[in-house]
């Protein structure tokens, strides 16, 4: 058994080999174990022990990219126990082989790695949004939304260099220098995206508009669902989905309804010449009584705004508190709109246009 162990084949004998595999294979058996448990160690310092939700939702997002890393590295710390076959001692476009396969083994390590951390801001992020939702103030779930993005996208940063550095043997500081000059050039060249990420820093720290905000503009109206660091998506009142680009949000005059201290309807009547002043002062009395008596509403105005060839003109300001949703308010508008032609019928008044149409179908 032991002359078997130690016949050589591609330059290793068969005991390393099988040393090896049994490595690999101890890894692939024990990595759900010991991926949960320095998952737990890194718990408790993300998160709270006693919390056993938010426990279980951090292993769902961390145990799976930590499997991999564990594996992958006690795979390549096995492996490089191994003297490399002369027979695989190849040049491919002046790299060896050994060269290509150490570059990929540690690009791969170094990729694993950042999504195992990106997985982890992922679950901070989730604990903030909770924190954030206990609160009245939705500017806290934007920051998180953006910081969240933000991270992610200088981990990947992060890594690319890493992967220059660690597994292409570049010099990082010259790359830098090199990846300055190329910056400004791209920069000039994606002016509008620059532009755009700045901008996308002015709505977070101004704060016009947050998260759930109604906004209105020059050509859409809707809520806002997500503040990108590039555009902002917002769910149109046709419940259709557009994406606009921060510096038009920034640039353009943005209505933020949400911001309104009271929602606004107005009424206006125009009544035929025919009625008398003490017909339209009793009118405008019984208006006032019926708005005054809807405790929905606020504030209100009624008036006699104008007089003349065509209509006496009457006008009704409504005002109705922001709690109220659309479907009530329209609701309170169709509730006022059919007590007036009630009233109308009591009084016996006639509208501008019905007198209109009796004139011209005479002639």
């Amino acid at each position: 058994m032991e002359k078997f162990l130690q016949q050589e084949l591609l330059s290793n004998t068969i005991g390393s080999y099988l040393w090896v595999m049994g490595s690999i294979l101890l890894a692939l058996f024990c990595k759900r174990l010991v991926s949960k448990y320095f998952a737990s160690l890194l718990y408790r310092i993300v998160g709270k022990r006693t919390d056993s939700i938010r426990k279980k939702s951090f292993l769902e997002l961390v145990v799976q990219p930590m499997d991999v890393f564990l594996v992958l590295l006690v795979s390549l710390i096995a492996v490089d126990k191994l003297r490399f076959p002369k027979a695989l001692d190849f040049n491919i476009y002046h790299i060896t082989f050994r060269q290509l396969l150490d570059t990929a083994a540690n690009a791969t390590l170094i990729i694993v790695f950042i999504w195992l951390l990106t997985r982890v801001i992922e679950f901070i992020a989730i604990v903030l949004e909770e924190k954030a939702n206990r609160t009245a103030d939705l500017s806290d779930n934007q920051l998180i939304v953006f910081f969240k993005d933000f991270f992610k996208v200088i981990l990947v940063i992060i890594g690319i260099l890493m992967i220059f550095r660690f597994a292409l043997n570049k010099d990082v500081s010259n790359l830098l220098t090199s990846l300055s000059i190329v910056g400004a050039a791209i920069a000039l060249a994606t002016r509008e995206s620059m532009e755009n990420l700045i901008a996308s820093f002015i709505i977070f720290f101004d704060k016009p508009f947050m998260m759930g905000d109604l906004v209105k503009g020059n050509t859409f109206s809707g809520h806002i669902e997500k503040i990108g660091l590039r555009s902002t998506r917002i769910r149109t009142l046709e419940k259709t989905f557009i994406t606009v680009p921060n510096k038009q949000m920034v640039d353009t005059i943005i209505d933020n309804i949400s911001l309104r201290t009271q929602r606004k309807a107005d009424i206006k009547l125009e009544l035929s010449l025919r009625a008398t002043s003490s017909e339209l002062f009793s009118f405008l009395e019984s208006i006032r009584q019926m708005i005054h008596a809807n405790k929905a509403i606020e504030n209100s105005s009624v008036f006699l705004s104008d007089t003349g060839k065509n209509a006496h003109l009457i006008s009704i300001d409504l005002f109705a508190g922001m709690q109220m949703s659309i479907d009530e308010f329209n609701q309170l508008r169709e509730t006022i709109n059919l007590s007036i032609i009630k009233k109308l019928e009591e009084a016996k008044m006639e509208l501008a246009a019905t007198n209109m149409d009796v004139v011209i179908s005479e002639q």
